[in-house]
């Protein structure tokens, strides 16, 4: 059996690369072989090899994976865009089977499956189907990454019954602190925990390295924890 997770946000730019390399690196030290994949990336830069999905890029080294990054990341398009809007642009068409299946092209049993969707849970993948769907297709659990700051607790409450209401499971929620400095008062860590009713991750403070987040408020634990977690979680075990 493949254990995995699917990445996503609250919105963009909340932070799912740098999580989602962050696990691969965890994972891959504790033993497994992480399978990265961001299927779809759209703002890529052009390069001589063509466009070059940065994010992918990112997971594929944290992974240490020797897999062509055309596998990693088959789909690239060049404007910063909705992927549906990109591929609108781009005269590709999107096609939610072919993504779903280019995420499992070479994943074998043992295998740990990353996989870093495109922009927020709701967001449009394809011109009839949401993120959402992919995740619903790939029966992955849901990881939740959304930025520390004003209005986290909206969004977190609001995706998250979206994930549930499909069926996911959902594997966590990342507090990710993109931005220096937020308000000393506020601790959507603790009122988030509150609400769920379940543990909150706080991500690493803004400028300093992935790896030495500390649980805060004892409310939150390390992303060594979540790995260890997910590395294990092969036979759908609810989370708690």
């Amino acid at each position: 059996m493949t254990a995995g997770v699917f990445i996503t946000g609250t919105d963009t730019g909340v932070g799912k690369t740098w999580i989602g390399a962050a696990l691969a690196h965890l994972l891959t030290q504790g033993g497994r072989r992480v399978r990265p994949r961001k299927p779809l990336e759209s703002g890529c830069v052009p390069g001589p090899d063509g466009l070059h999905p940065q994010d992918a890029a990112a997971l594929r080294e944290a992974a240490g994976s020797l897999e062509p990054l055309d596998r990693v990341c088959p789909y690239r398009l060049e404007a910063p865009l909705s992927p549906d809007r990109a591929a609108a642009l781009a005269g590709i068409s999107l096609d939610l089977e072919r993504l779903t299946q280019a995420c499992r092209a070479g994943v074998e049993d043992g295998d740990f499956l990353l996989v870093e969707g495109a922009g927020g849970f709701c967001s449009p993948l394809t011109a009839d189907h949401l993120n959402a769907d992919l995740a619903v297709a790939l029966q992955l659990p849901v990881l939740l990454v959304t930025a520390d700051r004003l209005g986290a607790i909206h969004q977190v409450l609001v995706t998250v019954e979206a994930i549930e209401r499909r069926g996911l499971r959902l594997a966590g929620v990342v507090l990710n602190q993109v931005v220096p400095g937020p308000d000393p008062r506020m601790d959507n860590a603790a009122d988030l925990a509150s609400r769920l009713g379940r543990e909150v991750i706080v991500g690493v403070p803004h400028g300093q390295t992935q790896g030495t987040a500390q649980p805060r408020h004892g409310t939150a634990f390390s992303l060594t924890g979540l790995a260890d977690r997910l590395a294990a979680d092969i036979h759908g075990r609810p989370w708690a």
